[in-house]
């Protein structure tokens, strides 16, 4: 079984981090204002899977190489279980049918920065549409 998501490059200070991480596809979006992340130009999407028994480990270095200048996030899931990665925490969701526990997430995610309509890993929330 393997965890699926997408990581931000540009939210990285260490890319070497993207090495730990099988990179399915690439996308790179014009930042709008929008995005609100006006430091940067781009958004390089970077499609990634992740093996099971190395998620934890993955989830903890990508929290540690994440840009703590800045507000960001990156998420990986399955069928049954999300991790929701924090600068600062990495929520581990043990039920994806749970809003309890996306609530928490969700919640930390606002309160640090990232705008509400951004962290819509959630499935009870409505996907924002860039």
């Amino acid at each position: 079984m393997s965890f699926n998501g997408v990581t931000i490059e540009e939210s990285l200070t260490d890319k070497s981090v993207l090495n730990d991480v099988n990179i399915i596809s690439t996308k790179v979006e014009p930042v709008t204002e929008h995005h609100k992340t006006p430091w940067v130009k781009q958004w390089t999407l970077h499609t990634v899977e992740i093996q099971d028994d190395k998620v934890a480990e993955v989830a903890d270095k990508i929290s540690k190489a994440l840009d703590k200048e800045h507000d960001w996030y990156a998420d990986f899931k399955t069928d049954t279980e999300h991790y929701v990665i924090y600068t600062s925490k990495v929520f581990h969701i043990t039920d994806r049918t749970d809003k309890k526990q996306y609530d928490e997430a969700t919640a930390y995610g606002i309160s640090i920065g990232i705008p509400d309509y951004q962290v819509d890993f959630s499935p009870h929330l409505k996907q924002w549409e860039r």
